[in-house]
This record gives C-alpha cells, sequence and structure tokens, in this order.
C-alpha cells in the first residue's frame, strides 16, 4: 500500500524562495508551514498551493520544526528548509520509494550546496547528508542547539537508516553579502550557547586553540584534504570565511563570558 506523505516546514519572510520549493513538493498530500510572523508574501503563496499555515512565535529552531512535525497527519513526513528544493530526480525516488511499505523507517538525503553562485562538490560540503525523510514519530530534532538542529531518530527502538541517492538542492548563499550576514548571526547565536555551557575559552590555551588554531585546521584540511580547492575561487572565499566564521563564534563566546565576568567583579565590590 502507498504511504502517505506530509512536508514540514517553518518559514519567515521566504517569498523569494517559498515558490520554487513549494513547486518541488506539490505532489506530497499535505504540506505544513509553521510560519514565525512574516510581513510578505509567504502565507500567501504558502496557501495557493494547498499548504495548511499556522502561526507560532519562534523560539529556536529545533523547537519550531517540532511544531511542524506534531502538526503533520500523513503517514511519513519530509522535512524541508524554505529554500531548498526535490531534484526532479529526487522526487521520483521519493515516490518510489514510499510506493509501499519501505525497508527502513528513515533516510538521509544528500544535498548540493549553491553557495556564491556555484553547486559546492568538495571540501566536505558535499554529499551533505540530511536527515529529512522519516516515517512520522521515529524523529523529532533536538532542542536548544542553535541553528544546526537536527532530527535524532534512534536505531536501537527504530531500526536502521537507509540513504537516498538523488540530490536535494540547497540554495544556501547565492552571494557574499548574504552569507556573510547568516555566518555574524550564526556566530552570534551559538556563541551565546557555548558561554551558556561553560566552552568560553577562558584558558590562554583553549583561547588560542578555538580562537586560532581551530580555524587554521579547519581550513587546510577542507580546502587542501578534501579537495576545496576543485571549487575555484568561490571554494577559496568559502573555506577563507568559513573558519573565519569558527573564529568569530569562539571569540564572541569569549566576550560574552568576559562581559559577565567583569559584571560579577563590579556587583562584588
Amino acid at each position: 500500500m502507498r504511504q502517505t506523505l506530509s512536508v514540514a516546514m517553518i518559514a519567515m519572510n521566504e517569498e523569494a524562495n517559498l515558490p520554487r520549493t513549494l513547486e518541488s513538493v506539490k505532489w506530497a498530500d499535505e504540506i505544513i508551514l509553521v510560519d514565525s510572523g512574516s510581513r510578505d508574501r509567504t502565507l500567501e503563496i504558502a496557501q495557493s498551493y494547498g499548504a495548511k499555515t499556522t502561526h507560532h512565535a519562534f523560539d529556536g529552531h529545533g523547537e519550531q520544526k517540532n511544531v511542524a512535525l506534531d502538526l503533520c497527519t500523513q503517514n511519513w513526513i519530509l522535512l524541508l528548509d524554505a529554500d531548498e528544493e526535490l531534484s526532479p530526480e529526487l522526487q521520483k525516488e521519493i515516490q518510489q520509494t514510499l510506493a509501499a511499505e519501505p525497508p527502513f523507517t528513515a533516510y538521509w538525503v544528500p544535498r548540493l550546496n549553491l553557495i556564491l553562485g556555484r553547486w559546492m562538490r568538495h571540501g566536505g560540503f558535499y554529499p551533505d547528508h540530511k536527515l529529512r525523510l522519516f516515517k512520522r514519530g521515529t524523529a523529532r530534532l533536538s532542542e536548544g542547539v542553535g541553528p544546526h538542529s537536527t532530527p535524532q531518530h534512534d536505531e536501537r527502538q527504530w531500526g536502521h537508516k537507509g540513504t537516498l541517492k538523488c540530490d536535494m538542492l540547497h540554495y544556501a548563499y547565492p552571494n557574499l553579502t548574504v552569507y556573510l550576514e547568516h555566518m555574524n548571526r550564526y556566530s552570534s547565536e551559538i556563541a551565546v550557547l557555548l558561554a551558556a555551557r561553560n566552552r568560553s575559552s577562558r584558558s590562554l590555551f583553549a583561547f588560542v586553540w578555538n580562537a586560532l588554531l581551530n580555524p587554521i585546521a579547519t581550513f587546510l584540511y577542507n580546502y587542501i584534504f578534501r579537495l576545496g580547492f576543485l571549487d575555484g575561487r568561490e571554494g577559496l572565499l568559502l573555506h577563507v570565511n568559513h573558519s573565519v566564521y569558527i573564529h568569530w563564534k569562539f571569540i564572541k563566546a569569549w566576550w560574552i563570558a568576559r562581559d559577565e565576568d567583569q559584571g560579577s567583579e563590579i556587583r562584588g565590590q
């Protein structure tokens, strides 16, 4: 018997990306979109594709996506971001997978990322496997971990995961301005979490490693050993700035802890 499919999404002010995304999943049995306060045509566009929309104040990436998962009613769930699209080949592969009872209860999906106008195929950015297709009730997003929350699927409880072959397309950072804005915002979010977990590089050794040596080592590993240089100038820009992002998140965490320590000293005087 064919398995039915819900598409679960979250969005805010995504009118530029949403038509492309929804066009690639319009064949699904149900589309759920949780909006956190869009001021553009996001809701209008979603509803024009038959999506069921609801509002929920943003309380974290994993938390928001779990709200969408809880609203899904079909046998299987495809978790999708508003800047992603299913390639025609992946659409067919998912439909064939769900044509009968699948052998696995969750599937990794390879993701191809468009960064600075180029599809990145090296440097550890491809295949960028994401756990996105799973039987309803077998996976939930981790919460309280910032923008990189991922679905958690317990193989001991639900069985092994499979891997699909065809690509999901991620229109991640079309230009340098968008990329730098996102990295600045994400590094600030993660810095708060690092500081709260006492990973703020208070010792000199930890500071030198996290803020300097780790970014350099990451660049060399991804750009040289994982062949990032094969992605041309765009690959060089990506890996340089990805290392800068690592630097940012640790020095921001250190700065937060420093301000807290100085505040405690002042209050204790």
